[in-house]
């Protein structure tokens, strides 16, 4: 899949979920830790998308 489509795919997902996972949060009775699941996530997709971007350049 070609990187602008897999960008645009991600950013309609993103756009589509934001409002209902920026409430679940949010939300003043959630539990505290709610937050850093939400950036542990974007964490790990950052690293799993370095470590397959820097896979993909050994071969060329």
């Amino acid at each position: 899949m070609n990187n602008a489509r897999l960008v645009i795919l991600l950013l309609l997902i993103a756009y589509i979920f934001s409002p209902t996972l920026l409430s679940w949060i949010l939300d003043p009775e959630g539990a505290w830790y709610r937050p850093f699941i939400a950036w542990i996530l974007v964490i790990l997709l950052a690293f799993v998308m370095q470590i397959k971007r820097k896979n993909y350049h050994e071969f060329d």
